[in-house]
């Protein structure tokens, strides 16, 4: 982590979970990639690009709340997404590194965002509003999700 910074627990949780979840994708089985998770599911490729959009969406949603103090925006469209990107079609290696790097950058948002501004107001596609706070946990629990959907059937999952 940064040391220029003194990042809040939020911040180094969000690292660790991040870390662990990485280790667990790449411990994946490369030849069950292009395998849907279930019947009529996504590929695991497809879930690992969809948690890639889950990065990106959320990165403009915590830089746009730590900046002006509040968010509103909308929800994104998962399907379409996942099918603009191509994703089913990227190699398995090149998602992952993807992964890696998405986080990398989101790590280095969460521990710049202040205790101040993790109280701040977030709505997304006219929802409730939320803090800033949750939204970064609410991320987390995203993550682990997916994390869930791609071990199911794993002997070790």
């Amino acid at each position: 982590m940064p040391t220029e910074f003194a990042p809040t627990e939020l911040a180094k949780n969000f690292w660790s979970e991040l870390n662990e979840i990485h280790a667990a994708l790449r411990a994946l089985p490369e030849l069950l990639a292009d395998r849907p998770w279930r019947a009529g599911g996504w590929t695991r490729k497809q879930i690992v690009g969809h948690m890639l959009d889950s990065a990106a969406n959320n990165r403009q949603r915590f830089v746009q709340a730590a900046i002006d103090g509040s968010y509103t925006g909308p929800n994104y469209a998962q399907e379409a997404w996942v099918a603009a990107h191509g994703y089913a079609e990227q190699s398995w290696e090149t998602l992952l590194r993807w992964w890696q790097v998405e986080h990398e950058i989101l790590m280095a948002v969460v521990s710049r965002i202040s205790e101040e501004r993790l109280e701040a107001n977030c709505v997304i596609g006219g929802g409730a509003p939320v803090t800033l706070h949750f939204l970064v946990n609410d991320y987390l629990q995203h993550q682990r999700h997916h994390l869930a959907q791609l071990r199911s059937g794993l002997a070790s999952a």
